[in-house]
Formats: C-alpha cells, sequence, structure tokens
C-alpha cells in the first residue's frame, strides 16, 4: 500500500482536500514521512495546504512502521530511551513537535493536537508549552483529539486565565453509530466556537456497505478480525446501517454519502481516510447534501447509549 500512498494525497489535493491530518505515531512516523515526500514530490506549496499532527503518544524506537498501541505506555514509562519522549510536559512536546517538522520537511505546523489527555503533566505546564510553540512561529493553532469535556474545558480556562493561546478544534469520535460526544463535547465545542473535525465519521466502514458485507474488501477485512471499536455488533448498530442502505437506494445516492450528509450538518469537516480514489470522490459526493428532518429521525432513531471508547 505505501507506494500507493502519494498518489492518492496528490489525487487529494487536486480535488481540493487541502488539510491533512496525520500524528507522529501513526505507523511510527512514517505517516508524517509520506505527506513530506508528496509534498516535494509533486511541488505542492507549502502554503497551499493545512498540516494537522498530533503529540503525547508513545512512539517506538526501532525504526519500525508500527504504531506503538496504548497499553505499551507503562512499559515506555519505565525505559530510560522512552521516558521523556511523549506525554505533554515541556520537553516531551518540544522534542515531539520538532520530530514532527523534521520528518514532514516543514518549519512549521498549521495545527498541533494533544493526542489525549495527559493526566501525568500540571495542565499549566502543557498549555504554556503550546502558547510558546505558537509564539516561536513553530506551530500556528492548538488542537486537541478525544478526551472528556470537563478536561477541554479545563485546558481553556487555563489558557484564558494566563492570556495565552487556546485550544481551537477539536478532533473527537463522532459517527451515527457513536454519538456518546453529543452528551457534553459537541455541545461545549458549539457554544466555544471550537471546530469539530470527527475522526471515524463512516465507523471504520460499517456505515458504507452493508452489515453482511463488512469485512469483505482489503480495507475492512482487518479491521473485522481486529476489532478497534464494538461497531457492527449490536442490533441497534446493524438497524442503524440496514437504515442508512435504505435511505441510500431510496435518494439514489451510495451509503458514505447519506452517512456523511448526515455527519457534516453537524460538524466543521470530518476527517476522511481513504485507500483509493474512488472513495475520495464518494466522500466528495457528499458535500451539499442534505438529508429531510423525517430521514434523520428515522437514521436516529435505533441509536442506543454505549460505553465511551476512543479516550485512550
Amino acid at each position: 500500500m505505501l507506494h500507493q500512498a502519494l498518489p492518492l494525497l496528490k489525487a487529494a489535493f487536486d480535488r481540493g482536500i487541502n488539510t491533512w491530518d496525520t500524528a507522529n505515531v501513526y505507523s511510527n512516523g512514517l505517516s508524517e514521512t509520506l505527506i513530506g515526500r508528496a509534498l516535494r514530490k509533486y511541488q505542492i506549496p507549502r502554503r497551499k495546504v493545512v498540516l494537522i499532527s498530533k503529540v503525547g503518544r508513545v512512539m517506538a524506537d526501532d525504526g519500525g512502521e508500527k504504531d506503538v498501541v496504548a497499553f505499551m505506555a507503562p512499559l515506555a514509562a519505565r525505559s530510560k530511551d522512552l521516558v521523556n519522549t511523549y506525554g505533554l510536559s515541556r520537553k516531551s512536546i518540544f522534542h515531539q513537535v520538532q520530530e514532527s517538522l523534521t520528518r514532514l520537511g516543514t518549519d512549521y505546523l498549521d495545527v498541533i493536537m494533544i493526542h489525549r489527555y495527559d493526566p501525568q503533566t500540571p495542565p499549566e505546564e502543557t498549555m504554556r508549552a503550546l502558547h510558546d510553540l505558537v509564539t516561536m512561529g513553530k506551530v500556528h493553532y492548538i488542537g486537541a483529539s478525544s478526551m472528556w469535556a470537563h478536561e477541554l474545558a479545563t485546558l481553556n480556562l487555563i489558557a484564558e486565565r494566563n492570556g495565552w493561546h487556546k485550544i481551537v478544534c477539536m478532533e473527537n469520535h463522532y459517527n451515527l453509530l457513536y454519538r456518546e460526544e453529543e452528551r457534553e463535547m459537541n455541545r461545549y465545542c458549539r457554544q466555544n466556537d471550537i471546530a469539530l473535525l470527527p475522526w471515524a465519521p463512516l465507523a471504520s466502514g460499517h456505515l458504507a456497505c452493508p452489515y453482511d458485507v463488512y469485512g469483505q474488501s482489503p480495507r475492512t477485512a482487518d479491521d473485522s478480525e481486529n476489532p478497534r471499536f464494538s461497531y457492527g455488533k449490536s442490533i441497534e448498530d446493524r438497524e442503524i446501517i440496514t437504515r442508512v442502505a435504505t435511505v441510500a437506494i431510496r435518494r439514489g445516492w451510495t451509503m458514505t454519502e447519506v452517512a456523511l450528509a448526515w455527519l457534516n450538518k453537524r460538524v466543521t469537516a470530518p476527517v476522511i481516510g481513504f485507500t483509493s480514489v474512488k472513495r475520495i470522490e464518494e466522500a466528495l459526493m457528499a458535500r451539499g447534501k442534505r438529508l429531510s428532518p423525517e430521514e434523520e429521525a428515522y437514521l436516529e432513531e435505533p441509536y442506543r447509549a454505549k460505553e465511551i471508547e476512543g479516550h485512550c
């Protein structure tokens, strides 16, 4: 798949997708490296793309391409080689950002996100470090990814009290099969003009195909065998997926268009993943599409509250 990544980034850029989301831990740094290569290979002017990356999580130091999963953090804490390379201390943030800039081949990031809240570091230290990166010009804006609403509120309150730059965007877990963010996070962000950039907008592909077909494509086969989330297992989830398919047939749309039409109305912009030009174009076809209030209610009705997923 690696040889396909650069042409896909070029195809996305040519179609107007100029905000690229990554993180230092994605494929242990390889994602950032590939984005940097694409910018150079296709001579894409830096000013024409918005680069988002993240800090906080553990990266392996073996040069491999496999993400380091969350449960390895306790082991990293006991490692003399990794102990100061992750988390949200000032030293760690500065180290991680500089490494990301090197891999991306740029001298600034448009947005740096807190990948997850770090309870081991005083939030004042974290926000001061991020503020300083903005004043230094290495970062333009501060964002955050999945956490509790009170954690985001605490971080921004600290920034406000001290006259520091605040968090301006939240990349959270939100889609038709996972709507727990509607309880607090989405409301807090809307009330405070914080952009919502949800990840997994298609629930790892579950909302893009009938539930009995999921797992048959190369993209979904791995997730089907090693599921990260509980998508598609409950009766309610399967009913929602079936209803997405029903609306798609009635409208003459793809299921992707239906799921994104529902989501786009509620957020600033979704974080879309893709493995082909076809998938890029399917996602773009959802632009400007609107569901009726009756269709929205039809899609939402089967949903039942779930355990929180994605905060760690």
